[in-house]
């Protein structure tokens, strides 16, 4: 009988001492019997350490002596496991015993696809998607990221419409599922990212080297969210904004890159305005201090970009379309309202 792939489910907390008491036991539950389950620890202050030690001296700990973020974090846990697959997994998600092996099995079948994801449904309405991944992600013409089963605010209602696994432009760093050699192939995360949209820098990086993602829907995780910023952060939205900017310029040949980020400047200052007539000046500030960090970066990013390939063939999970005028001019608010090719 064939071995398993080792896969190593790798949990990066801050602080998160609540997640880990709720969550844990349903990760320690898994029944994929080739498996190591890693806590990395972004220097907590909130005994989440002595809490994994006294109550599950089977995890392994591995402490970063600070907060490096979500991209950076990782990238240091990381360096020091040797298994076939990692799984990044958010601390505030809770999985099923068997969630593991249908992905593993997915890509195992094709040494082509480097990462999936799988169903990612909200934790308090397991009846609803969940907005940070739902059934998987894709990208517009301007490089607006959203999800199937969520466009902006609209979720939907699982209701069986996205059961057929598929490859996606992005998978969800919520449940993050890469192969060991593709990691170090793509030498991780942008550390510079610090967190949000790292993971598609990631997969867009695999798209351009034609490698695939892939939705699994054999698999399915509860999700709660917003576990470390909250939506409506001014950080979150400075990250958000800055970190979309980044990836277009690291990741569309540079022609393409000019004329999208020139016309998403635009579209930005749309959104200073909306936050301002909403009352909420510290977002739109947040927005100008974005594009400022990116005007500051250019060539930074600029030399990231040359080591880039951009020779893909695979534009699966490119949206033909600008999702900003679908969803608040044509008002098409689920992901099968929309008419435009992938």
């Amino acid at each position: 009988m064939t071995e398993l792939p080792r896969v190593a489910v790798v949990i990066l907390n801050w602080n998160g001492l609540d997640f880990l008491r709720r969550f844990l036991p349903s990760v320690c539950a898994s029944t994929y019997s080739n498996l190591d389950i890693i806590v990395g620890d972004n220097a907590s202050n909130d005994n989440s350490v002595s809490f994994i030690r006294e109550n599950y001296p089977q995890i392994k700990i591995c402490i970063n002596d600070q907060n490096y973020g979500f991209a950076a974090g990782y990238n240091r846990v990381l360096s020091e496991l040797d298994h076939d697959y990692y799984v990044l997994l958010n601390s505030d998600v809770e999985v099923q015993p068997g969630w593991i092996e249908p992905v593993i099995q997915l890509m195992e079948k094709d040494i082509s696809i480097a990462a999936a994801q799988p169903k990612i449904l909200s934790h308090s309405n397991k009846k609803l998607f969940e907005y940070a991944g739902a059934t998987g992600g894709f990208l517009d013409i301007f490089g607006y990221p959203f999800c199937r089963g969520r466009i902006f605010d609209s979720v939907e209602v699982d209701n069986g419409q996205y059961d057929t696994s598929s490859e996606i432009f992005w998978a969800s760093g919520a449940a993050f599922f890469i192969k060991r050699s593709k990691w170090l192939e793509m030498n991780g995360l942008d550390e510079d990212f610090f967190a949000h949209m790292e993971e598609i820098d990631l997969c867009w990086r695999l798209k351009n080297t034609n490698y695939k993602i892939m939705y699994c829907a054999e698999s399915t995780v509860f999700h709660v969210g917003g576990g470390t910023l909250p939506a409506e952060s001014p950080f979150k939205t400075y990250l958000n904004f800055r970190n979309n900017l980044v990836l277009l310029q690291k990741n569309l040949p540079t022609a393409r890159a000019i004329v999208i980020i020139f016309l998403r400047f635009w579209l930005d200052l749309i959104s200073v305005f909306k936050y301002l007539l909403d009352g909420k000046p510290k977002n739109a500030l947040a927005i100008s201090k974005a594009h400022v960090y990116f005007i500051q970066n250019l060539v930074r990013n600029s030399a990231k970009s040359r080591l880039i390939p951009k020779h893909t063939t695979n534009k699966n999970g490119l949206y033909s379309g600008s999702i900003v005028w679908d969803y608040f001019v044509s008002n098409k608010k689920t992901f099968t309202s929309l008419k435009k090719t992938f």
